[in-house]
């Protein structure tokens, strides 16, 4: 026997098969016109659009791959040069600042109270 929730009841009632695999709200539903294009500017078709993909810019991909796949003795996190210097820096610098923090709160926390 087959089940499904009835909305009226709030309970479990007998159902056919077809309603229970198919329970409302979850029936799938084919629109009867095209939705509203979001944005202003048209897409192409398939066929306007060519055989060959538009990119905006250079592929760097290789480029990338070439610089992290070569061993130099360089850390991987480090292989950029100064901008990943200094996001390591800085973030070292963060974590040891904060540890910091974190006991000196401890400390003040740990004191008793002066009356």
């Amino acid at each position: 026997m087959y089940y499904k929730f009835s909305g009226i009841t709030q309970k479990l009632t007998g159902s056919a098969p077809t309603a229970a695999y198919n329970p409302q709200g979850l029936r799938p539903v084919v629109p009867a016109e095209s939705p509203t294009m979001i944005f202003a500017s048209p897409t192409k078709v398939v066929s306007e659009a060519g055989s060959t993909p538009e990119y905006l810019g250079a592929n760097r991909v290789p480029d990338l791959q070439k610089l992290f796949q070569s061993s130099e003795g360089v850390p991987i996190h480090l292989k950029r040069g100064v901008p990943d210097r200094l996001l390591y820096r800085t973030t070292m610098a963060l974590t040891v600042g904060g540890a910091l923090y974190c006991m000196v709160a401890l400390y003040i926390a740990a004191q008793p109270a002066n009356k």
